[in-house]
């Protein structure tokens, strides 16, 4: 696959033209939507859901058939600062795991149809502890954000990014922290389930990172500073996602970090993209509200591997299902009122 960007320059062009979806398509599934077999708006956010994947997918009667699970994973220097409950060597464990079929992610895709592909990013070199300096050089964000691009199937019809990296939710609050300001504590929680001194260090260093870049409000240069390999990837995945039109199900908090990076990069960024669920992570809540997106479901998971995404896929194949598959007032025979 050709990866249209060297450098953050190339990167930047890529994001400031960005396609958009086909409004005939949108329009013409709006028009179908009106003239199937049920009351006006009885399906509720199913509706809105099909004419939004119709239009990404330029047809106006869309199936869902390929959809991806891409998983990733990377290791954090700031691990070191006590803020997890578990040691890096799980990362590697878990991606095992994935690659095994055991995970909770690997039983959710195959009972809603998905493929799902692991990519582990430099497991044996973790960034660098962001509370002392810059998580990634340029080039190592770029090629994280590359390794994302290049992790989606152009084939596929819809996209879930997910992640496995222990201390990635004290990376993923720090950039929340940075980005949208507040306290530490208004973006930090339990993560892999830390007590209350873990807690304690864990929002310290995210307070302490965020205070080192005091100022800096370019996005990628805040993921640069702050974020991991993994959440570059699958800020770079979902950018992908939007360059071939694929839709995209944001999963949980750290997800809805990298996608709030390009989010406030270029408004409209995410217009490809809906969320999957809430989950109980500190912040999640908060970040949905800042990319202007209401989740699909609320069922207090907090597990990460795009487990809540990947759930909602089950949504949007039933809003597909209605939207495609039921027949209209003429074609049934119905009178319409």
């Amino acid at each position: 696959m050709t990866i249209p960007f060297d450098d953050l320059a190339d990167l930047r062009a890529v994001l400031s033209d960005l396609p958009g979806p086909d409004p005939v398509a949108e329009e013409e599934a709006r028009a179908r939507n009106a003239q199937l077999t049920k009351p006006a708006g009885s399906l509720g956010r199913l509706e809105e859901l099909a004419s939004w994947y119709a239009g990404w997918r330029g047809t106006a009667r869309p199936v869902l058939a390929r959809p991806q699970v891409a998983i990733f994973a990377a290791n954090h220097g700031v691990v070191a600062r006590g803020v997890s409950a578990f040691p890096a060597a799980v990362t590697a464990q878990m991606v095992g795991n994935f690659e095994a079929g055991g995970a909770a992610v690997n039983q959710l895709a195959q009972a809603f149809g998905a493929t799902l592909t692991v990519h582990a990013l430099d497991l044996d070199r973790p960034t660098h502890n962001f509370v002392d300096a810059a998580a990634m050089s340029e080039e190592e964000l770029v090629a994280a954000m590359a390794a994302g691009w290049a992790a989606v199937d152009p084939e596929s019809d819809l996209l879930v990014a997910g992640e496995m990296g222990i201390g990635n939710t004290c990376s993923a609050s720090a950039i929340a922290l940075a980005l949208e300001g507040g306290t530490a504590r208004d973006w930090t929680g339990r993560g892999t389930g830390v007590d209350d001194a873990g807690l304690a260090r864990k929002a310290e260093a995210v307070a302490q990172g965020a205070a080192r870049i005091e100022g800096t409000r370019d996005p990628l240069e805040v993921l640069r500073q702050l974020g991991g390999r993994e959440i570059a990837a699958m800020a770079g995945a979902i950018l992908a996602a939007r360059w071939h039109r694929i839709p995209v199900i944001l999963d949980g908090f750290i997800c809805c970090a990298a996608a709030l990076v390009l989010h406030r990069a270029v408004p409209g960024a995410l217009d490809h993209a809906v969320a999957g669920h809430q989950g109980a992570e500190g912040g999640h809540a908060h970040l949905l509200e800042s990319l202007g997106k209401t989740p699909l479901l609320s069922l207090g998971l907090r597990l990460g591997e795009g487990s809540g995404g990947v759930l909602a896929i089950g949504v949007l194949r039933g809003a597909l299902a209605c939207h495609s598959g039921m027949a209209t007032f003429a074609e049934a025979g119905v009178s319409d009122g």
